[in-house]
């Protein structure tokens, strides 16, 4: 009996069982779990802990970027809301400036970007149409800031966004983005035609691309706090 128990204990501590070659141990639970394989970040994988988001509104006149501008920086597929244009929008919809756009946004654009492990910005373009106005109440709604963005070749399209943000007392700043084949101006005469206050901050980038995108975002939110500490 002492030999077959020996047998035993010697077969339960080898390392190799019927060819069946030793398992490596988990060093930890985090280490089996699937989601870390996905390359969440740290944040996103405790639940004691909640990013900060913060909300911020893109505006302007109909066809000037903001949708291009939501597409650029979202660091996941954009919410849009785009229908294409008809005959029945010939009369209201001015396409003098942009003669190939065949789709325009009827509610709203939709997409994140991550600034910092604990800081999420929701970015939401509005309609730029005078008929899908009145969405934008909820639009603004919580958000910290916004960016009026400005095409050189119509500047009075963003007339009403600068307005309106004037009137509810939001942070702004104001982007001009510049499409190819137009004339570029300095921030100082685009300033002085729209007649935006020296504490407001003009940039000029490019709503195609997505570090220009981001220059202006940073701006934004550097202003908002500057305009709001608390």
């Amino acid at each position: 009996m002492d030999s077959v128990a020996s047998d035993v204990s010697a077969v339960s501590e080898s390392p190799v069982l019927s060819g069946i070659p030793p398992q490596p141990e988990r060093e930890s639970e985090a280490a089996a779990d699937p989601r870390t394989e996905d390359g969440a970040q740290d944040w996103q994988l405790d639940h004691t802990r909640a990013p900060i988001a913060t909300k911020v509104v893109v505006a302007g006149g109909f066809g000037v970027g903001k949708t291009t501008f939501v597409r650029a920086v979202s660091e996941i597929t954009p919410l849009q809301t785009e229908a294409l244009m008809t005959q029945a929008s010939e009369e209201t919809d001015d396409l003098s400036a942009t003669p190939d756009k065949l789709t325009t946004t009827v509610a709203m654009d939709f997409g994140r970007i991550t600034l910092d492990k604990d800081l999420v910005l929701y970015v939401f373009g509005t309609p730029g149409q005078q008929r899908f106005w009145f969405m934008w109440d909820d639009l603004v709604r919580g958000a910290i800031g916004a960016i009026v963005l400005a095409d050189t070749r119509r500047l009075t399209d963003c007339f009403p966004a600068l307005d309106y943000f004037e009137s509810c007392g939001l942070p702004y700043i104001v982007a001009v983005n510049h499409f190819e084949g137009t004339e570029r101006f300095e921030a100082e005469d685009v300033r002085e035609a729209l007649t935006v206050p020296p504490h407001v901050p003009v940039v000029i980038m490019d709503a195609r691309k997505r570090y220009s995108v981001i220059e202006s975002l940073l701006a934004m939110v550097a202003h908002a706090l500057e305009a709001t500490p608390e």
